[in-house]
């Protein structure tokens, strides 16, 4: 059996060779087939030099070179669609998930009644505001999406290969990795992990504003239809509003006086279509990304050994003996 291990590298030069020390470690544990696959996502450090120097003293590694960062999510596409093994292990290289989760994760896939077991945090991390934004995300996700999210996620989780095979068939332009995740479906298995905070998040505020905004518009359709149902309730809204003053006038005689009501129409009804010719404006946009069809990402080279990478020796297993738990 041979396992594929793919991560990103972006500003990760510290961590490249521990992480390569402790990832190749356990997976040895499991088999002695393995492939550790990195993709360099146009990291501005010299995480790509690092890379290279393990790739060239270890023939397990392949090394992805993206001609430029193309995002997070679309340098883990391309890592998955390179990967040839049996298991794929999906994790970042900045050590806050630990390679070492590689292990509980086989021990939970051997039961043999799932596709993909996947980890998630006991609690989200972070101080209050950040919590209390994730619970506001996940929220309107909630309440204007099309599906649920899975809390808490992180990136680590081992797929099957025909998982993969079925993710990345999807050629969405704009998405956001968790929903593709959910909707390719397949048996999926959460496990509690630890993530620690040994490095600094390089999702700002704005960019967390832009993956939520990203994420409705990309996935969800209930949200014009909030559009439409609320621009029908406003306009049957005012035409009640202009039968009663009407009838009011030809009964009672008493006309509408001063400007203030009209105003206070014109400002609601002009805040309204620019609302909702803005959510229009962002399907547009999705929309025109998709009929570009241009590439995920565009690799720029590949490194890779011509020694053979299979470990010669009997891998260690996670059993004491073969067949004794």
């Amino acid at each position: 059996m041979k396992i594929s291990i793919v991560t990103t590298l972006y500003r990760s030069a510290a961590y490249v060779e521990e992480f390569h020390r402790r990832t190749i470690e356990v997976a040895r544990q499991i088999t002695g087939e393995i492939e550790l696959i990195m993709v360099n996502d146009g990291s501005p450090d010299d995480s790509l030099e690092r890379a290279l120097k393990v790739q060239r003293s270890d023939p397990r590694v392949i090394v992805l070179d993206l001609s430029r960062n193309f995002g997070h999510y679309k340098a883990i596409m391309t890592g998955l669609a390179h990967a040839s093994g049996e298991l794929v292990f999906l994790i970042d290289s900045d050590l806050e998930e630990q390679p070492e989760d590689l292990a509980s994760f086989y021990e939970r896939f051997r039961r043999g009644d799932c596709d993909v077991v996947y980890g998630v945090q006991q609690t989200r991390r972070g101080g209050f505001l950040e919590r209390t934004g994730g619970a506001v995300f996940f929220a309107l996700v909630d309440a204007l999406g099309d599906r649920p999210l899975p809390r808490n996620l992180v990136t680590s989780r081992l797929m099957t290969a025909a998982y993969v095979k079925a993710l990345v068939r999807h050629r969405d332009r704009e998405f956001v990795m968790s929903d593709l995740w959910a909707v390719t479906g397949f048996r999926q298995i959460p496990m509690t992990v630890a993530k620690l905070s040994s490095s600094p998040s390089t999702y700002s505020v704005w960019r967390r504003i832009d993956l939520a905004v990203k994420h409705l518009t990309t996935s969800s359709t209930r949200l014009l239809y909030l559009v439409f149902y609320t621009g029908l309730s406003i306009f049957f809204s005012s035409i009640c509003v202009v039968l009663y003053f009407l009838l009011r006038y030809l009964t009672n005689g008493i006309g509408v006086s001063g400007f203030t009501s009209q105003i206070i129409s014109l400002w609601f009804l002009g805040g309204l279509i620019t609302l909702i010719l803005g959510i229009l404006g962002i399907y547009m946009a999705s929309i025109l990304a998709e009929t570009k069809r241009r590439p995920y990402t565009i690799v720029r080279s590949v490194h890779r050994s011509s020694r053979p990478a299979v470990e010669q020796m009997q891998p260690a297993s996670l059993l004491d003996t073969e067949g004794r738990e």
